[in-house]
């Protein structure tokens, strides 16, 4: 079970790296979707990109940490009911807006209940 967790927890800090990345180079889909429609400033993305490298960085790190790993998971699973709720008030709740955090958030459940089973 050791090795679904690191497979869980891999991907999930390459998604989340990717999606910092993309808030970091202010791509124009991010800033569609994130600043235009849910509201965030543009000047604040940097943080949500410093929340999601933690959580990639915890997460790797908790492969040898257990609770590091644990609370990286926790962090981020708030962070993306976070976004779904930022969404959900923006009433951008279509397939395309909503899909990705909420797949995240279902991720870095399983990650969560993967690392616990294996600490």
């Amino acid at each position: 079970m050791f090795i679904a967790a690191v497979v869980v927890s891999v991907g999930l800090a390459i998604a989340l790296t990717g999606s910092a990345y993309l808030k970091l180079v202010k791509d124009p889909q991010i800033i569609k979707g994130i600043v235009e429609t849910v509201g965030v400033p543009e000047e604040r993305l940097w943080m949500l990109a410093v929340l999601e490298l933690a959580g990639a960085v915890g997460l790797l790190i908790g492969l040898a940490w257990a609770p590091l790993g644990i609370a990286a998971a926790i962090g981020v699973i708030l962070y993306f009911i976070g976004a779904l709720i930022g969404h959900v008030r923006a009433h951008d709740t279509g397939p395309g807006s909503i899909t990705p955090p909420a797949v995240i958030l279902l991720v870095a459940v399983a990650a969560l209940v993967l690392r616990v089973a294996t600490s």
